[in-house]
């Protein structure tokens, strides 16, 4: 038997840097999985208020987290700009802002990539104006209280684009005025103050050693993730990570109030969680270049940000037997934060472990026997080699996303943006 640590402490310098984007991104492709069986459910109306609830419940609270974590402590807009750069609702390149900064409290960004957008324009005007106008009117601007509450993010353009390959995607202007009135906080985001994701506990930023340990100081056109200290690194993976589970949360709070039975609401968010599973898990596997074998999927579980971060979830894993009879045994403790939140991991069971199949499966579709049992409070999952499956439904839906098989490119030494003169 090897027991495998969950934490990203474990991981090199090397292998955070490359993996921060991946985590990003996978928290931007949560609402491609969720939001289609909101759509099939309630339609599109009702799938845009779900988006806009979930986001400004858990945006408001993450944010500050980050800030906290990274010693953002200003009110400006290069402070606002960080905080963008670091948020799974803006996962780098797939959602390419580009910034301008005028002076402390006036600026723009315009995004040259949208990726939500490539997802969403072949479904229609409709659908469009619901991402971009319904949805992102009241979520940026509960992004942008979190270091102001007089700030405000209004749009120069959007779209849907006229003409039909309008570039930039979109751009907005960003302001703080001292005479405004202060934004109150989304009753969401008070709400989502008081669960233990909020206020868990994670690794903190140790100083020196090799690179950033902080983001003080000038705002970076890109953050090249190698430039960041070991430590830091590990604190933002763990940030990311949780992100993912607050993001959750506000999904599901948002849904249950809107479905017709508790019963509705649970298989949502289950299919949410499946499809998210599963295509995160297969990134995974791509971003670590892992054999699909015992340790590969150990690897790959021992990161997805569904089971993490190990201070809110807790999660265990273990490698058992030998040879071709080797298998991977996954424990989920009862009594975790993550299940007091009853959110994701509340809902695998031993009678709903596709979640957990969808991630095995997606590392070779031979992890396909995939077995849970209660050991005390602890939910015990084994998973073994079995018969290949197919990509489950909840996978292919997520799939959809060009996030799916987005590649990052490295874009070199990053530049530092400096005010300019709004003239």
């Amino acid at each position: 038997m090897v027991s495998i640590a969950m934490s990203y402490a474990e991981l090199d310098r090397a292998t955070l840097a490359r993996l921060l984007p991946e985590l990003l991104l996978s928290g931007q492709l949560i609402d491609r999985s969720g939001m289609a069986h909101c759509i099939g459910a309630f339609g599109r109306e009702t799938m845009a208020q779900i988006a806009i609830d979930e986001w400004m419940s858990a945006s408001p609270v993450y944010t500050k987290r980050m800030r906290s974590a990274l010693k953002i402590t200003g009110d400006g807009v290069a402070d606002m700009f960080k905080c963008l750069q670091l948020d799974i609702g803006a996962p780098p390149q797939f959602m390419d802002f580009r910034y301008t900064i005028h002076d402390e409290y006036h600026g723009e960004f315009v995004l040259n990539h949208c990726g939500a957008l490539m997802d969403v324009e072949p479904m229609g005007d409709d659908y469009v104006t619901s991402m971009c106008h319904d949805i992102e009117d009241p979520t940026f601007d509960a992004t942008a209280i979190a270091t102001n509450r007089r700030a405000r993010i209004r749009p120069i353009h959007r779209p849907p684009r006229r003409p039909a390959d309008q570039h930039p995607h979109c751009a907005w202007t960003v302001t703080i005025e001292p005479d405004r009135d202060e934004l109150p906080l989304p009753e969401g985001s008070i709400i989502m103050g008081t669960t233990r994701a909020a206020n868990v506990e994670l690794s903190p930023i140790t100083a020196g050693g090799e690179g950033h340990n902080n983001y003080i100081g000038a705002v970076w056109e890109d953050l090249r993730f190698a430039d960041w200290s070991h430590s830091a690194l590990i604190r933002m993976a763990e940030e990311v990570a949780l992100q993912h589970q607050l993001l959750a949360l506000g999904f599901a709070m948002s849904v249950r109030e809107k479905s017709a039975s508790e019963a509705q609401a649970d298989e949502i968010f289950r299919k949410q969680l499946t499809g998210i599973s599963g295509l995160s898990a297969d990134r995974l596997r791509h971003c670590l270049a892992v054999e699909p074998d015992a340790e590969g999927l150990a690897a790959v579980l021992r990161i997805h940000p569904i089971l993490g971060p190990e201070q809110y979830v807790g999660a265990r894993i273990t490698i058992n037997g030998e040879g071709a009879q080797r298998s991977v045994q996954l424990r989920l403790p009862g009594n975790s934060d993550a299940i007091a939140d009853n959110g994701w991991i509340a809902f695998i069971d031993p009678e709903h472990l596709e979640p957990v199949l969808a991630m095995a499966s997606a590392v070779h579709p031979t992890w396909s026997a995939v077995t849970g049992h209660r050991d005390g409070e602890d939910l015990v999952i084994d998973i073994a080699r079995g018969a290949a499956i197919k990509e489950s439904g909840e996978v292919a839906i997520a799939r959809f996303s060009s996030g799916a098989t987005f590649e990052f490119a490295d874009r070199g030494i990053p530049l530092s943006i400096t005010p300019v003169s709004a003239g």
